[in-house]
């Protein structure tokens, strides 16, 4: 089963397709290759990328700095480095995704 996360010491890599300008943020389960985030940032000088992370960061339990987009981004589809104990971080990703962790 394809995850949308995948444990990299030292931390986890997310795959995430952010939808600016909703309602309110908030990272949701999204399809097998990646999870959902609706940011209400709009997608200007970097806004959305910025409230990403920090709804990523939030989400995670982790700071700001913690987070890092690797790829995407000027795409929908980013991908994301969250630095912290991979197992932890996993739990949280499959808590959201409502799977298991376990492959």
């Amino acid at each position: 089963m394809s995850l949308p996360w995948r444990e990299a010491p030292p931390g986890l890599m997310i795959a995430v397709r952010a939808t600016p300008r909703a309602s309110k943020s908030v990272l949701l389960r999204g399809t097998p290759e990646h999870l959902a985030a609706r940011i209400a940032a709009p997608p200007v000088e970097g806004a959305a990328n910025a409230a990403l992370i920090e709804l990523v960061a939030k989400t995670f339990g982790v700071p700001k700095r913690a987070v890092t987009l690797i790829a995407g981004d000027t795409a929908r589809i980013k991908r994301l480095a969250i630095t912290g104990d991979p197992k932890t971080l996993a739990g949280i990703a499959a808590s959201l995704y409502g799977a298991s962790h376990e492959r």
